[in-house]
């Protein structure tokens, strides 16, 4: 248990590096400058200019925001749609149960990033209508886990002892079954955060996402494309960003699923 209140720590701390990263930024993002676009790796700019002179260190940081902070916020939405949804459809049951839950199979019918490009393609593109297409999208698969968590664990003896002994409803709920549910859920969202970067990435990529001249990890691999030759960072700076920062959730999610995972004992 004492490992388990260090890992809130955790997450607090990977939201300040994202609120104080882009204050590191030696230069302006959005600053152009003709005179200096393209230089190489240079002590003034490390990961030195696009074609319209901006500084790319600057941008990569200021991006981070767009693709990493937006994830987290996307993330939260998600878990408020899908964890009551499902905490409802499990708990309840019945005809509640079967109404939910065949609107989350319509919504799983199609991939997921399908549907996204579908949604952003039709919203139009903007941060904004591709963070809506995502959190349509992505919002079934935690109703569906909490809802058969919820169902599992609310037929188990400790659950009908405590019923039985006239517990309301909503203490099973807060002192038994929303620990169950909040382990598994924490562990999804921390290995799907990686997942939603990517989408963000690849949408931005191709126009659907942050429009010029907002950087974006993904936009800004779109932008590069057409001076891979004479400056391959434009590209491989916000690759690797993008590969690291994802590797690390993953890692996080790896490590959280020790943690939390009720049902290899974690908790």
């Amino acid at each position: 248990m004492n490992k388990l209140k260090k890992n809130p720590i955790m997450l607090v701390g990977i939201v300040l590096i994202l609120v104080s990263v882009p204050y590191l930024a030696p230069h302006d993002p959005l600053a152009i400058d003709p005179s200096n676009r393209l230089l190489p790796l240079s002590y003034e700019h490390v990961l030195g200019t696009d074609h319209l002179g901006r500084d790319v260190l600057s941008r990569i940081l200021h991006g981070g925001q767009a693709t990493v902070g937006v994830s987290f916020f996307i993330m939260i939405l998600v878990l408020s749609i899908g964890v009551p949804i499902g905490i409802i459809a499990g708990g309840i049951g019945g005809v509640v149960d079967r109404v939910f839950m065949r609107i989350t199979d319509a919504f799983m019918t199609f991939p997921d990033f399908m549907v996204a490009i579908v949604l952003s393609g039709l919203l139009g593109p903007g941060m904004l209508n591709l963070m809506m297409a995502i959190i349509v999208v992505k919002w079934t698969s935690y109703a569906r886990l909490v809802r058969s968590t919820v169902i599992e664990e609310k037929e188990k003896n400790y659950i009908l002892v405590a019923e039985l002994n006239g517990v309301p409803p909503f203490a099973i709920l807060l002192k038994h079954l929303l620990p169950h549910v909040i382990g598994n859920v924490v562990v999804l969202a921390t290995l799907d955060i990686g997942k939603v970067m990517l989408m963000i990435a690849s949408l931005s990529y191709i126009g659907l996402g942050t429009q010029p001249p907002s950087p974006e990890w993904g936009a800004m691999l779109n932008e590069g494309r057409a001076y891979f030759q004479l400056a391959p960072q434009l590209m491989l700076a916000p690759g690797l960003a993008i590969v690291l920062v994802v590797l690390a959730t993953n890692l996080l999610g790896d490590r959280l699923r020790d943690h939390y995972d009720v049902k290899t004992g974690g908790s």
